[in-house]
């Protein structure tokens, strides 16, 4: 069973990726709770399904569209934020590791959030209401590998994903609000880079 898959920003600051349709609800929520226990794996088998694209013949002209929409955006933050910003990959999906590089630059503090005074918010909401359907259960799957990864490689607060009324809430730092866990430190940016292949595409920028 497939649905969409709920979004909150990674325990970087400001990274709230382009996958945004629920963002502030997701972190709100998960402020409260993702676990860093290494538990089994939870079933969404019983959630209802939703999404945003159909099946069959329509899922490839919905991924054709969320790429089109998605350049759209890179076009806006190549005018606006920086000349440098990647194409996304073929999936549709940014390229985190290439948007990582540029966000360390001075005054591109707002290079995951739409840029500064969001000018092209517009153009990322709109890439966030064609992303494909994706399965909830291999999602949540792929972020609690990630998780536990993350904490045998050396981050022992990186918390667990949580299922919510059919929604992966992403897991990371428990209080992004007052961050437990350093990102910019070396241990954390060497368990990114040992841990990051647990990851399907397009989660990277979701926890």
């Amino acid at each position: 069973m497939t649905q969409k898959t709920g979004s909150r920003s990674r325990s970087r600051a400001g990274r709230l990726a382009l996958l945004i349709a629920v963002p502030a609800l997701a972190l709100t929520t998960a402020c409260g709770g993702a676990g860093s226990s290494d538990e089994g794996v939870a079933s969404v088998s019983d959630a209802p399904t939703t999404g945003r694209s159909k099946d069959g013949d329509g899922a490839s002209q919905g991924k054709s569209a969320f790429y089109d929409a998605q350049m759209k955006y890179v076009q806006c933050m190549r005018k606006n934020v920086e000349k440098d910003f990647p194409d996304p990959k073929l999936s549709g999906y940014l390229d985190w590791t290439k948007i990582d590089e540029l966000a360390g630059k001075p005054g591109n503090e707002a290079l995951s959030k739409g840029g500064k005074d969001g000018v092209c918010t517009g153009e990322m909401n709109n890439a966030a209401k064609l992303e494909p359907r994706r399965d909830t259960q291999k999602e949540y799957e792929s972020m609690l590998a990630h998780a536990k990864c993350m904490r045998a490689h050396g981050v022992p607060k990186f918390t667990n994903p949580t299922l919510q009324d059919g929604n992966v809430l992403p897991g990371g730092d428990a209080n992004p609000t007052s961050p437990g866990i350093s990102s910019d430190s070396p241990a954390y940016k060497q368990a990114r880079q040992a841990c990051k292949d647990k990851l399907l595409d397009g989660l990277d920028g979701m926890q």
